[in-house]
């Protein structure tokens, strides 16, 4: 028997309602990997190639498929017109009991505007296709349960098929950020807002029927503090020799009728990596929880490098501290000095055809 039967709940499919179907897009508790994920403006902040894979498997004590997958790369050149980035990303996650799959395709842009020598702002966009599809099939309507036997599969349903099992619709993102940079370098200030799903694209899968995804309007801010000077070290110890370095954050999420607060801190040394983080949301299933994160990066030259985090979101209030909370891994490769479109002298860039003093190196994290 299963879990629905179980609990003796009919399924009824949210898109036969004649009401407005509100959702909420997947949530990552590492917001700071999926940087693009969040706002298009953090495409090619940083020089280089930047290839970023995370996978999240929400509420694993439940017997549904809340699976969530990222990918991005995005370069950062400077030799590009407008100084910015290119990136590609791609999403992947389930709703509606995991019977609603959703894929999704973007391209990113990045324009970086140097304010001052220790000021820059970036602006970006992302334009994604999108797919979302259900497989009828899957479901249970409540004209197939028994009183007595739960689930009778061998019983009709008067359910009529909608003439479409997918929709495919584009979807647009735009952002912006400001980047701050101290004289030694020690400190660098990053703040956003975005804003997605700008135009609320229709998902309904019924022609006579309605169902768009509300905006969402994403707030965030970090730093990053060098606490001491580096110790210079083997190339091949790249990061054992490095001081300490703090990441603290915080990012604010609005879509619909749910909002979501994010704060904590990040710490890097050894090239082991700890966080604790805590996520508060304000909804009809309001719930805390406490994340806490680990990883560890791996130099393989001196300017490129792995990284692999885990980080486990303990549910401590609201009705889900018997889902199993949630479990996310992230993988990202870094090459800094990676350049496709020529070479840059570190000290300058060029611009219609103009030399222009490039502003200071940002702290990475």
């Amino acid at each position: 028997m299963t879990w629905l039967a179980k609990k003796g709940l009919p399924l009824i499919i949210l898109v036969m309602a004649g009401k407005d179907v509100l959702g909420q897009d997947p949530n990552y508790s590492q917001f700071f990997n999926t940087p693009i994920y969040y706002n298009p403006a953090f495409t090619g902040l940083y020089n280089g190639l930047n290839v970023r894979f995370s996978f999240r498997d929400q509420w694993p004590n439940l017997p549904v498929d809340f699976k969530s997958y990222y990918f991005s790369a995005d370069l950062g050149d400077r030799n590009l017109p407008g100084s910015g980035g290119l990136g590609l990303i791609v999403t992947s996650d389930n709703e509606g009991i995991g019977f609603i799959h959703n894929l999704g395709i973007g391209l990113t842009v990045g324009v970086r505007i140097p304010l001052f020598s220790f000021l820059i702002s970036q602006v970006g966009i992302k334009a994604n296709l999108v797919q979302k599809s259900v497989n009828w099939d899957d479901f249970v309507f409540s004209d197939q349960l028994d009183e007595r036997y739960g689930i009778n599969n061998n019983s009709g349903t008067d359910f009529v098929r909608p003439d479409r099992s997918k929709r495919i619709y584009p979807d647009f993102a735009a952002g912006g950020l400001l980047q701050f940079t101290s004289e030694d370098q020690k400190v660098t200030l990053t703040t956003g807002f975005a804003m997605d799903h700008i135009f609320e694209p229709d998902v309904s899968f019924l022609s006579t029927g309605e169902s768009k995804i509300p905006r969402k309007i994403v707030i965030q801010a970090e730093a990053i503090i060098t606490t001491n000077r580096s110790i210079s070290g083997n190339t091949y110890s790249k990061g054992w020799y490095d001081p300490v370095k703090l990441n603290p954050g915080i990012i604010y999420q609005h879509q619909g009728i749910s909002q979501s607060l994010t704060l904590g801190m990040n710490l890097v040394k050894y090239n082991l990596y700890l966080g604790a983080w805590f996520r508060s949301s304000v909804s009809k299933q309001a719930s805390n929880a406490l994340i806490l994160m680990a990883g560890y990066r791996f130099f393989f030259t001196e300017h490129a490098n792995i990284k692999f985090f885990y980080s486990y979101d303990l549910q401590i209030g609201g009705n889900l501290q018997e889902t199993g909370g949630a479990h996310e891994i992230s993988l990202i490769l870094e090459f800094r000095e990676l350049q496709v479109f020529g070479s840059t002298n570190r000290s300058y860039y060029r611009k219609n055809g103009k030399k222009f003093r490039n502003p200071r190196e940002a702290c990475e994290f």
